[in-house]
């Protein structure tokens, strides 16, 4: 085998590969020879079917055999040889390719870069935390029994006050006209509850049954549909009903109809669900600075056919958000070539925080098992129900699709080996600051 390196510019690699031509004829009649042994043709005992009645009937099929294999061995080989790590399969294509002939055929490919491993114990970090107190506990209690409070109609004509629930129908219209979306009837709407935009229910409050108003409201500027973000609209009202909740009394027997011993079961399990999503709060903010650092010292080059397929992943989703009138409202007022010369920096970033990531992994032996899979499996069902099955089936007869689950699970185990090394110290915060969002 002759392999000639023709290009090298940046991470891009091409080379031509000549295989002798008795090479792949030796190849050809071996594996004609061992077809004979098996074949079975009337008038032959097995095994004793002439190499050139083998040779008619199956030289195609061999001829395309032997090339495939060869070329896939002599490819494998070069990389092994030159220690190339291909970011994506390389790109072969068949130049010469005769009977008899020696077999020419090129490769193009992007390697993967050399990534620096960077010091982990070096890196120094703040993990957020908010302590669960007992009036928070208190407070969960009380909304989840208020969710269970017994709605009964109210028979004096009253106005509406804070916690109430009145029944309404209303239509949302946009510089007069309604739109999609803003119409519906009967809709319970809780006097100082949440759930519809700011000052829709506050201006329900007074309301008394029969009696009907326009509001005014201007939608979040962070609104889902763009279409609405930020605008002034007016909604039609009509009061149909009004109902008072019932107030539940927490105590053991509230407990026990939850399924607890006595109310302080109860408190125990909610302050452990609140513990728990604090928690995961807690790891998802330090893991963001964690990768926050280390994105600073990826600082090599990524492979331009990882991050067109990062970008155009991207791309997509910001489009059928656009479709969907779901862009966000910043996005939505950048021309076309801002907004991709943005998304194709967060899909470098992307690319160059995963390859480090990667490595990090590789160099320290980070192992995805068959377990973490069945238990990413269980978890994934567990979040719809009555689909188990499905899920199953459908990650049996697509092994690809494993990657969707051992990503994340190959990522979070690297993360919790950085964390051990890294200096991690804890910081108090309040709930709000937890839990608020934060920029990519």
């Amino acid at each position: 085998m002759q392999v000639t390196e023709t290009l090298t510019d940046g991470l891009k690699r091409n080379f031509t590969v000549v295989i002798p031509g008795s090479d792949l004829s030796e190849k050809r009649d071996k594996r004609l020879a061992e077809l004979s042994k098996t074949m079975q043709m009337p008038g032959f005992r097995p095994g004793k079917v002439p190499l050139s009645m083998v040779r008619k009937r199956f030289g195609e099929a061999v001829a395309a055999e032997v090339l495939e294999a060869s070329v896939n061995d002599a490819t494998d080989k070069m990389m092994a040889e030159r220690s190339l790590r291909p970011a994506v399969s390389p790109k072969v294509e068949v130049v010469n390719a005769g009977t008899e002939a020696d077999l020419e055929f090129k490769i193009e490919m992007e390697v993967l870069p050399d990534v620096t491993l960077p010091d982990l114990k070096s890196l120094t970090l703040t993990r957020p935390i908010a302590p669960v107190t007992d009036a928070e506990v208190d407070d969960a209690i009380a909304k989840f029994a208020d969710q269970r409070a017994t709605l009964v109609p109210v028979e004096e004509v009253r106005p509406a006050v804070t916690g109430d629930v009145v029944t309404v129908d209303f239509l949302g219209k946009l510089d007069g006209t309604p739109f999609d979306g803003g119409a519906a009837q009967d809709s319970d709407v809780e006097i100082g509850g949440s759930g519809f935009i700011p000052g829709f229910a506050e201006q329900i409050e007074g309301m008394s049954v029969g009696e009907e108003k326009i509001i005014n409201v201007t939608f979040p500027t962070e609104y889902h549909a763009a279409n609405l973000a930020g605008k002034d609209v007016t909604f039609d009202i009509t009061v149909k009903a009004l109902k008072q909740k019932t107030p539940v009394v927490i105590d053991d027997a509230f407990a026990e109809t939850n399924g607890f011993e006595n109310l302080e079961e109860f408190r125990k399990f909610f302050k452990d669900r609140l513990e728990q999503q604090r928690a995961g709060a807690s790891r998802m903010k330090v893991k963001r600075a964690l990768l926050d650092e280390l994105a600073k010292q990826a600082d090599f080059t990524a492979p331009e056919t990882l991050v067109e397929a990062e970008f155009a992943e991207i791309w997509r989703q910001v489009e059928a958000e656009r479709a969907g009138g779901r862009l966000d409202a910043e996005d939505a007022a950048k021309d076309e070539e801002t907004l991709r010369a943005e998304y194709r920096a967060i899909a470098d970033r992307r690319v160059r925080l995963g390859l480090l990531v990667a490595e990090i992994g590789r160099s320290t032996n980070v192992q995805v098992t068959e377990q973490d899979l069945r238990r990413a499996m269980i978890n994934e069902m567990q979040q719809f129900p009555g689909q188990e099955k499905m899920i199953i089936d459908f990650y049996q007869k697509n092994p690809r699709a494993m990657d969707r689950l051992r990503g994340p699970i190959f990522e979070d185990k690297v993360v919790d080996h950085a964390l051990e090394l890294a200096t991690v110290t804890d910081q108090e915060v309040t709930t709000e600051v937890l839990f608020a969002d934060d920029e990519e």
